[in-house]
């Protein structure tokens, strides 16, 4: 008796609970909607001629204008762009090293003055400070290169896109120039 429960109640609940169930419905984007172009089947054409219709314009835009829209988007797919280079750290120690220099150039100066070690102590000084400011500048330089080449390649990127659209407009152009004389009407 159990087993007779158990069938009835999977007969009649699993199809009631597939049928509540959706089915999913295959949408395919047209050709020209991908363009961002709208084509009207002004003569009443099917949805399987329109598309053999958007295929033919596709290959026949892409030969007229040299661009084809699916490998640029491809191809601008997004990679992993080049980090722009660090500007290099401050050297360490150069202060110290500025110091070391200064001080053996200030112990050669004070010896000829009389005094040795006053020298070196304001050669040392001098050195460091110099050292210091050396560094600065360099490091304050690298940080303007790294800067000019940043904007370079956005220069670059911007002009690579004027450019990629232009092809656009123009393959844009072809295809609704040929399904307009296919019957369709194109916006």
């Amino acid at each position: 008796m159990k087993q007779f429960l158990v069938c009835l109640l999977f007969v009649v609940f699993v199809p009631a609970a597939m049928a509540q169930q959706p089915t999913p419905v295959a949408t395919q984007q047209s050709i020209s909607s991908s363009l961002g172009v709208h084509a009207f089947p002004a003569k009443n054409q099917a949805a399987a001629q329109q598309q053999q219709d958007e295929m033919a314009c596709y290959g026949w835009a892409k030969q007229d204008s040299g661009f084809d829209p699916l490998a640029a988007a491809t191809a601008q797919q997004p990679s992993n762009p080049t980090p722009p280079a660090a500007p290099p750290q401050q050297a360490q120690g150069a202060g110290a090293k500025g110091a070391a220099r200064g001080a053996a150039k200030g112990a050669v100066v004070g010896a000829v003055a009389g005094d040795a070690g006053k020298g070196a102590a304001v050669g040392a000084a001098a050195g460091g400070v110099g050292g210091r400011m050396k560094a600065k500048r360099s490091q304050e330089q690298a940080q303007k290169q790294a800067q000019q080449q940043q904007q370079q390649q956005a220069q670059q990127q911007e002009q690579a896109k004027a450019q990629t659209q232009q092809k656009l407009d123009g393959f844009k152009r072809g295809f609704g120039a040929c399904m307009e004389a296919k019957g369709y009407v194109v916006k």
